[in-house]
């Protein structure tokens, strides 16, 4: 189950879980998307892989917004409550600059602290339901919660990117917002970890894929040309560094999904690693 959080966390998060089950393959491989990642993990732990490094999680992990696909192998039974942050949403909870953890998942404890993820997961294990388990998690959200400077110049300038799928001159941003291309840069470092081309760059290919209906022929020349990206080389090359695959190849893994778990929650975006 998920559900949207209350103010003043609406503007940061785009939703909280939980998790409880077998997961559709034991691996997932999940692209880059415009979106950072809270997990707090109830039950055995979990293997992610990043590159050529892969460690465990027990009490759960955090990462910001990607720049490469991460690995997620899965116990077969999970259970975990987490958030779905906006690129921006999670830097007011995090205890250092999101640039330190790009493309570096990092468990709970390491940004939140021994002792407070220990408490909170045991009001989490204890709580009567999933319902409550979200509040509660909902509540620590709301209790961390801190001012963060440049949030929202951040936050407005990604809403533009955002609403644009991507597809917005980095320079006409920094012009109207009335603050230097570097600046910018520097803020959006700190907050998302990411530069704002990098991120438009995300928005782009996230709108990109939700296009695609896998059950149906794809054209791609059309799905290239109305994405904005410059010709089918480049489109190609889009897909190759956010997926690994080409998009013919990506298109026949989303279909094995579609096929093996028809109508899955998660039909869109992670794909099917071994």
């Amino acid at each position: 189950m998920s559900r949207k959080p209350r103010p003043p966390l609406a503007g940061l998060v785009d939703d909280l879980y939980y998790l409880e089950g077998t997961p559709p393959y034991p691996r997932l491989w999940l692209p880059p998307m415009p979106s950072a990642v809270l997990i707090i993990n109830l039950g055995a732990p979990f293997r992610i892989r990043a590159g050529a490094e892969a460690a465990e999680y027990a009490d759960g992990c955090v990462l910001t917004t990607p720049t490469r696909a991460f690995a997620f192998g899965y116990p077969p039974g999970t259970r975990s409550v987490g958030v779905h942050f906006k690129p921006w949403g999670l830097a007011p909870f995090l205890t250092m600059p999101a640039a330190e953890l790009c493309d570096l998942p990092v468990t709970v404890e390491q940004v939140w602290g021994r002792a407070g993820v220990a408490a909170l997961r045991d009001r989490l294990a204890t709580a009567a339901g999933p319902y409550e388990m979200l509040t509660s998690l909902e509540d620590e959200l709301l209790r961390r919660l801190r001012e963060t400077a440049g949030l929202e110049l951040v936050r407005h300038t990604s809403g533009l990117i955002e609403a644009a799928a991507g597809g917005v001159a980095i320079g006409d941003l920094s012009a109207a917002a009335g603050v230097s291309s570097t600046h910018l840069a520097q803020r959006y470092k700190a907050l998302i970890g990411v530069t704002p081309k990098r991120l438009a760059r995300t928005y782009r290919f996230a709108a990109t894929v939700s296009a695609i209906d896998p059950a149906g022929p794809v054209n791609w020349a059309e799905l290239a040309g109305r994405a904005g990206y410059f010709d089918q080389a480049h489109f190609s090359h889009e897909f190759r560094t956010f997926t690994g695959l080409t998009p013919t190849r990506y298109v026949d893994v989303r279909r094995r999904f579609l096929n093996e778990h028809p109508g899955h929650a998660l039909d869109v975006g992670p794909l099917p690693a071994d």
